[in-house]
């Protein structure tokens, strides 16, 4: 499986233009931390993770649908939320972590590769560079 550089995946969150302004970045645990992480490089927000799991990493369902395997231990009433994933697949998992921050003004999703709100890339699978 091709991958992208880590300086291609840099250059491109360096340059992404958001519409809105977040005062939350929220990263879907495990997948979306290390975007998230860069991200926030640029961003300077408040960081929290959204444990939940639904792929193993065959890439494959392990559930018939994402589990929650830790509560929310942050505010999310009126916070203006980017959710962060690696990658959107079936778009299960985003859907999921939606309805749990259903409380926020504003929901706008990050992925590094396939559909969002905003994505560096929408194409065939690819293999990250942070995965060993």
């Amino acid at each position: 499986m091709k991958g992208k550089s880590l300086e291609e995946i840099l250059e491109r969150i360096r340059t992404i233009r958001f519409e809105e302004e977040f005062d939350l970045l929220v990263a879907v645990a495990n997948g979306g931390i290390i975007p998230a992480a860069l991200l926030n490089q640029r961003l300077q927000l408040e960081l929290q993770l959204l444990k939940l799991n639904f792929r193993g990493t065959d890439r494959q369902p392990l559930y018939d649908s994402p589990r929650l395997l830790e509560e929310l231990s942050f505010k999310v009433k009126g916070r203006k939320i980017l959710l962060v994933e690696d990658r959107i697949k079936t778009g299960a998992t985003v859907a999921c972590a939606r309805q749990l921050l259903a409380e926020a003004a504003l929901i706008r999703t990050f992925a590094v590769n396939g559909e969002a709100d905003y994505c560096l890339y929408n194409e065939a699978c690819f293999r990250f560079p942070w995965i060993l």
